[in-house]
């Protein structure tokens, strides 16, 4: 019963979330700060997901074949290539630093 009690408050904390984001009024989402805020909130978010996912594991930070493979990624990035060659050169790079033991 306890389950469904989560999922009961969780809508409904999703739901006032989006009605709190409805309410705000037009004038306070046009000011310089808050489209400046809202530009670069989800790079920062994205970022820190990121380093999360790179260098945590369980509550340790380690350095493994992830990070060969961010760095892979970052050498495609600045290298312009598309976004799926991007994904593969982390993906092979991770794989094979695995693979041989790192």
């Amino acid at each position: 019963m306890n389950f469904w009690i989560a999922i009961g408050v969780t809508a409904l904390g999703c739901y006032a979330v989006k009605l709190a984001g409805l309410l705000v009024p037009a004038g306070a989402l046009e000011r310089p700060l808050v489209k400046r805020l809202a530009a670069l909130l989800p790079v920062a978010l994205l970022a820190a997901l990121t380093a999360q996912q790179t260098f945590a594991q369980g509550r340790e930070l380690v350095v493994d074949a992830r990070l060969a493979g961010l760095a892979a990624a970052a050498l495609a990035l600045v290298l312009r290539a598309p976004f799926l060659l991007v994904v593969a050169a982390a993906v092979v790079v991770t794989a094979g630093v695995r693979a041989l033991g790192g």
